[in-house]
């Protein structure tokens, strides 16, 4: 292996792949010994590339593909609650015929790593990337992460596993339907050996067995379903410390650091891009340009959405006079969902942030790296409007 350019940290198989197939590359690193999935569009190619990998020998799990995604929720939660480590992988109308069993992995604290390909919902029917899919499950109970690229994929299915066994709680991470899903791009694929070096074989510590005698999901009573959510609570409240310190330590083995959030020329902005998945590449490059041109622009990139790293985005804000929050999902009746997170984060701070919502990219639709600079430019004087703003990629 040659060492990664600046860093001491080994490099793996540089390999030009989509971000699917990263995506199953990450899952076939990490070792699950039970992997459900149930084909749709965006997602299929990583149930394809899976069974490829198994087909060869490389991957060893028990592939199942029952009748539909909510079938294969409920044998990746049997699966998991039966002390085994557990992949699956979905998208749109996918996710959303799981949500039922979505709570119910959640309350019973099941470990599964389940990877999203964000796509629009219906109706009417499309197949283009929108993070609604993902963000309507937010108060499910699940930790959720966002990829920007196929590398991104990659090393959070990993790291995805290690947080899911830490806290207790399923984890999902998404993806951008096409813009990352199939797009192709050099990917680090790390030896086998530094994965299971960093990710161990999982040892479930509670699970239903004979021998222990344990029963899970059980009718209780107002008290212990109330007890229920605030052990879930403390959970929860343990993912920013555990995701920062596990992506830490990828860093240290790979160069490529994770964290909550990852923050671009933010030292001394005057104006501050915020958003998460693939958009954050194309307002980093926004930043550049509009650096050479001479106004102060820097990016805040979130990862880890849920939970939200609150106070995290109110330090990387302090100071800074404007943020242009990105959507690429809308809430009907309210506008984009980062945007009211990020509002109710800052609200009673002292931080005199003016906070822009702009519905970017909804339903897919591409925005321009020059329209980001022409809105940074529009919007640096501007008072912030009640209503959601629309971008549409050829003006507003």
């Amino acid at each position: 292996m040659k060492d990664m350019p600046g860093t001491d940290a080994p490099r793996g198989a540089l390999r030009l792949m989509s971000g699917n197939h990263a995506v199953a590359e990450g899952a076939r690193l990490a070792r699950p010994e039970v992997t459900p999935v149930y084909p749709i569009t965006p997602q299929t190619p990583i149930l394809e590339k899976l069974t490829e990998l198994q087909s060869a020998g490389e991957f060893v799990t028990e592939m199942l593909t029952p009748e539909s995604e909510h079938s294969v929720m409920a044998t990746a939660m049997t699966a998991s609650l039966s002390g085994a480590r557990v992949f699956t992988a979905t998208s749109s109308q996918g996710l959303m015929l799981m949500h039922e069993l979505l709570h119910y992995a959640a309350g019973a604290r099941a470990t599964i790593v389940m990877f999203n390909v964000n796509r629009t919902p219906a109706s009417p029917w499309g197949f283009w990337p929108d993070q609604l899919d993902s963000l309507s499950q937010r108060d499910t109970g699940w930790v959720q992460l966002y990829s920007e690229s196929p590398q991104d994929s990659l090393d959070l299915v990993i790291q995805a596993f290690r947080l899911a066994e830490r806290v207790r709680l399923p984890v999902m991470i998404s993806h951008d339907a096409f813009y990352v899903s199939h797009a192709v791009e050099p990917v680090d694929v790390p030896a086998q050996d530094l994965v299971d070096g960093f990710l161990p074989p999982f040892e479930a510590e509670f699970r239903l067995d004979p021998d222990i005698g344990r029963s899970i999901g059980a009718p209780v009573d107002q008290a212990t379903w109330n007890q229920s959510r605030r052990d879930m609570a403390e959970a929860m409240g343990r993912v920013i410390a555990e995701f920062t310190r596990f992506g830490a330590q990828w860093g240290r083995l790979t160069g490529r650091v994770h964290a909550p959030l990852q923050l671009y020329r933010t030292e001394d902005a005057e104006i501050v891009f915020v958003t998460l998945g693939s958009l954050a590449g194309t307002a980093r490059v926004a930043v550049d340009m509009l650096r050479r041109a001479g106004m102060r622009a820097g990016l805040v990139k979130l990862c880890l959405f849920r939970p939200l790293p609150a106070e995290a985005l109110r330090s990387a804000l302090d100071g800074v006079p404007v943020a242009l929050v990105l959507d690429r999902n809308y809430s009907v009746g309210t506008g984009g969902v980062l945007h009211q997170e990020l509002k109710s984060a800052l609200h009673g701070t002292a931080n005199a942030t003016r906070v822009h919502g702009l519905l970017t990219g909804v339903g897919g639709v591409d925005v321009p790296v020059e329209q980001l600079v022409d809105l940074a430019q529009e919007f640096r004087e501007r008072v912030p409007e009640n209503g959601p703003i629309w971008i549409d990629g050829h003006g507003r």
